[in-house]
């Protein structure tokens, strides 16, 4: 659905919990663009600003997930601009890949579980397809996401990039990269 509003609630209770806060630093929305949200957290050092969203559709419809989003984050103490992360709702298989296509680009993701929670992330394998990665998102209408549970099941999360440059402008200018 265009313009499907990010549920705004658990959108910021998760944004606390992936940028590792204390409960009492909620996140500042910056604003809501189409399918995207933006976000700033800290100050300094620890300040954080990113973007992320929920995937449109999800398959197998029936597997039993944690909330799913893809974030791309600018982290201005460590030069780091428009870091993407897959977030999958599932601890990945170990040793597994993932992979992000938009249009006709493929991009590989390397996968990290954490220990105590057990949720899964997946980070971007050549850093230098980072930004080409970023460049087909503001470009296409739609990443698809593939990755493999623990448990063997192959899922497909297709994301809209409606409103993604928009979203990417504003955490750019509020994290001044």
């Amino acid at each position: 659905m265009i313009g499907r509003s990010i549920g705004l609630t658990a959108s910021l209770l998760f944004a606390s919990a992936i940028v590792a806060v204390p409960a009492f630093a909620a996140p500042q929305l910056l604003g809501t663009f189409r399918d995207w949200s933006a976000f700033q957290n800290g100050s300094g050092a620890s300040q954080v600003c990113y973007v992320l969203s929920k995937p449109v559709s999800s398959e197998p419809k029936k597997a039993k997930r944690d909330p799913i989003f893809f974030l791309i984050s600018d982290w201005p103490a460590r030069k780091a601009k428009a870091e993407p992360e897959i977030v999958p709702g599932y601890p990945y298989r170990d040793g597994s890949t993932v992979t992000a296509e938009v249009g006709a680009d493929k991009f590989t993701f390397f996968t990290k579980n954490d220990g105590d929670n057990g949720d899964g992330d997946a980070w971007i394998k050549d850093t230098a397809d980072e930004q080409r990665l970023v460049e087909a998102m503001r470009g296409g209408q739609q990443v698809v996401v593939t990755g493999t549970s623990s448990r063997g099941t192959l899922t497909r999360d297709t994301y809209s990039l409606a409103g993604i440059s928009d979203a990417l402008d504003k955490i750019h200018a509020a994290c001044g990269m």
